[in-house]
């Protein structure tokens, strides 16, 4: 009687949470994303490469306005790669578990994302317009960081846990700007990776 209760009860407790959660987020779209944003922050490292910059207090001249269109180009284009690997894998993921990908959750979850990655895109135009270049890299960390703590009450615990630490990196990337491609490519890449692998073994 009280295995057929407690099985009840685990039953019960997994139609709630799929109906109140989004739990079609796959470990490997963290994976995905993460191995993008490591070969995105390799590759600009790259480009700069020994090309002088000079840091005069919150604004980083550089000599060449091409390089630096080349790296926004480079994360827009690392960006959308992310989030076609990111929605195969979930959608993947749905069709496993047989779930309906686009519910009243679905759009909670994209709302919560877009109100704080939406201003941050347009504070970085404002950087941009006033070629405040160093900057960008630590921005998008904390925008990031503050879109995926936004979002976690409606998917896993491990986002929020997650975007502290993106928001941490971004902080860092902006008292040190001279690093911050390094702090960008460990905050998109690595942590990413790691994240995905964690999310796999424990949800999927």
């Amino acid at each position: 009687m009280n295995k057929k209760v407690t099985a009840d009860l685990a039953h019960i407790k997994e139609m709630m949470e799929r109906s109140s959660r989004f739990i079609s987020l796959s470990g490997l779209s963290g994976i995905g994303a993460g191995i993008v944003g490591l070969f995105t922050g390799i590759i600009a490292i790259y480009i700069i490469g020994d090309n002088e910059i000079v840091v005069e207090g919150s604004q980083m001249a550089n000599s060449s306005s091409t390089m630096v269109q080349s790296i926004v180009g480079l994360g827009v284009l690392a960006m959308l790669m992310a989030i076609f690997v990111a929605c195969v894998f979930t959608i993947r993921k749905s069709k496993k578990l047989g779930l309906k990908i686009w519910t009243s959750t679905t759009k909670r979850v994209l709302i919560q994302l877009t109100i704080p990655l939406l201003a941050g895109g347009i504070f970085l135009l404002v950087l941009l317009q006033h070629s405040l270049y160093g900057l960008i890299a630590g921005t998008t960390l904390v925008f990031y960081g503050l879109a995926l703590i936004n979002v976690e009450k409606y998917t896993f615990s491990e986002l929020k846990y997650l975007g502290i630490l993106e928001i941490f990196l971004g902080v860092l990337a902006l008292f040190w700007i001279e690093n911050g491609l390094i702090f960008w490519t460990i905050g998109f890449g690595v942590l990413h990776i790691i994240y995905g692998v964690i999310l796999y073994k424990k949800h999927q």
